[in-house]
């Protein structure tokens, strides 16, 4: 039996736990789990029924389905390579620019730089942008960000049109004012995450590298952004999951064109606008081809987040 006096507090620490104690400690930890097991309950309902009803297209075109550029509703022949395309090649020009940049100025607004007052403006600016909503991002790139381009996407046409990439004249909407747009929607997604980690990195940090001499910017690049990469890596994997299921958008600048050209200059298509353009009048197998091309996006965006997490794991045994 705990006797009263082992229950007292001695130097502000208390020497015992009563059973109430250990009971809400139990049922925090009991709660928790249950909040955990949730989440993946839920990815389990949004799955099952995405498998189930795709299992006919799976029967009836298998893998080919992923390799074939085929999209044929009159003729039921469906293929989502173009589409597949469309997706990751978006995805990646809106990281190759909203990465640098977001990065930059998450630095920027974490390193006081600037008085706090011009860095509190500064930062809810950035916040605003992700308040927008995604109908006006793409109105604005139909009217303005595509006319804008347009020169520039000729002059690289005349210049390096051999590439493939560069083979075709600009068409207006077309693959990369789309990810040009979507970079700018991600933009404050990247932003926000990697400014709260470097932000909330201990000060330690930086005045035990300052102390050994290093200077300003070495200490940003291989002190804090290496201490910070895993959260800045989940503000950029969260970036990509919203570029890669961005629909409204993409659907009104990219062109929809179910064809494939690798060509960034030409029309193309993305998973999530093949299916906001023709699930309303689908039926029969074509139902279950986009419940097909849904469950190919549901695969990479999975693909991608445990490449991410193989990433944080090597850079972090690196500075262990």
């Amino acid at each position: 039996m705990v006797s009263p006096a082992s229950r007292e507090i001695k130097g502000g620490i208390p020497q015992s736990r009563t059973n109430l104690d250990k009971t809400i400690d139990t049922s925090f930890v009991g709660l928790t789990q249950v909040f955990a097991w949730g989440v993946l309950g839920v990815l389990v309902l949004i799955s099952i029924p995405i498998i189930l009803q795709a299992i006919p297209a799976i029967q009836e075109f298998g893998l080919g389905f992923i390799f074939d550029s085929a999209w044929d509703p009159v003729n039921s022949r469906y293929g989502a390579f173009p589409m597949i395309y469309g997706t990751l090649i978006t995805s990646l020009i809106a990281l190759l620019i909203a990465v640098p940049l977001g990065l930059g100025t998450a630095i920027f607004l974490s390193e006081n730089f600037i008085p706090p007052q011009v860095r509190t403006a500064l930062t809810f600016m950035v916040e605003l942008l992700a308040a927008i909503p995604s109908v006006v991002y793409g109105l604005w790139g139909i009217f303005v960000l595509v006319p804008f381009l347009r020169p520039v996407q000729m002059f690289l046409f005349k210049t390096l049109g051999w590439i493939p990439i560069f083979s075709t004249p600009p068409a207006g909407p077309g693959t990369f004012p789309a990810g040009v747009v979507l970079a700018i929607m991600v933009l404050p997604i990247i932003t926000v995450i990697a400014r709260d980690s470097l932000a909330s990195l201990p000060p330690e940090l930086r005045q035990a590298s300052l102390g050994l001499g290093a200077t300003r910017w070495i200490t940003i690049f291989r002190v804090l952004i290496p201490a910070a990469f895993s959260g800045i890596i989940g503000g950029v994997m969260l970036g990509l999951g919203r570029a890669m299921g961005e629909t409204m958008a993409a659907t009104m600048i990219i062109g929809n064109s179910n064809r494939f050209s690798p060509s960034l200059f030409a029309p193309g298509n993305t998973i999530a606008s093949l299916l906001a353009n023709q699930f309303p009048e689908a039926s029969g197998l074509q139902i279950s081809a986009l419940m097909y091309a849904a469950l190919v996006l549901f695969i990479l965006t999975l693909i991608v987040n445990v490449l991410a997490q193989q990433i944080v794991n090597r850079v972090q045994s690196k500075y262990e």
